[in-house]
């Protein structure tokens, strides 16, 4: 399965993902960065499994990021 990465310290809170692929991401009130919804914390970078029909529309959100925050492996 395919595996997508946030280096969320790194983001700048643009909001591009969240109008891309909401299903996956949120902003934080606390912080105003993004969230990836699902994802687990290894040591400051947030993993998730996809699905195979979610990578294409977190790709163009990774594509979309100005600050190069999100990583998919496949």
């Amino acid at each position: 399965m395919p595996k997508m990465f946030h280096y969320r310290q790194r983001c700048i809170g643009c909001n591009a993902c969240v109008e891309i692929a909401y299903n996956r991401w949120r902003m934080s009130k606390k912080d105003g960065k993004a969230v990836l919804l699902g994802g687990k914390d290894k040591k400051g970078i947030y993993q998730v499994e996809l699905d195979y029909d979610e990578v294409d529309e977190n790709k163009r959100a990774a594509e979309a990021c100005p600050v190069k925050v999100i990583q998919i492996l496949e």
